[in-house]
């Protein structure tokens, strides 16, 4: 196995390692908002990109890592500045106004509103939250995928 397959599967570790550390926090109680789902799907794309670059012995497939990588990372920037209300969310997915709402309206609002706010923030480590986390660490195995793509066997 060269160095670059090394790489790729220890990159495809990872993002297994990231979707397991998802299910162990909903396990712990922490359910997962829309916006956390949709950081996950670039991962598992991720491990099966990784197969197969592994089982076809093709670098260049890495690019597709990067690219998964670049796309989670990228929903996890975003999602973290719903959290911070540095903007707005998804209106399926974060809270809304209540003024100016009829009695009807605002019952509509409340049966409606989803079970898990993406404007949350569940919960954080050193004023980290798992947005945060999954946003650095997506970007650093993006650079990662790429340094593989392009480096010589």
């Amino acid at each position: 196995m060269t160095s670059t397959q090394r790489l790729i599967g220890f990159l495809t570790l990872a993002s297994a390692g990231m979707i397991l550390s998802a299910w162990g926090f909903e396990y712990l109680g922490y359910a997962p908002c829309k916006m956390c789902y949709w950081q996950r799907y670039p991962h598992m794309a991720a491990v099966v990109i990784g197969f197969v670059a592994l089982i076809l012995k093709m670098r260049f497939i890495a690019w597709l890592g990067a690219m998964a990588m670049l796309t989670t990372g990228g929903i996890g920037v975003f999602h973290s500045g719903v959290e911070r209300k540095l903007w707005e969310g998804p209106t399926s997915c974060t809270s809304s106004s209540i003024s100016g709402l009829s009695g009807e309206e605002l019952m509509d609002q409340i049966m409606n509103a989803p079970l898990v706010r993406c404007d949350d923030i569940p919960w954080q480590m050193l004023g980290l939250t798992m947005a945060n986390l999954n946003a650095i660490g997506s970007l650093v195995l993006a650079a990662l995928w790429i340094w593989a793509a392009t480096r010589k066997a």
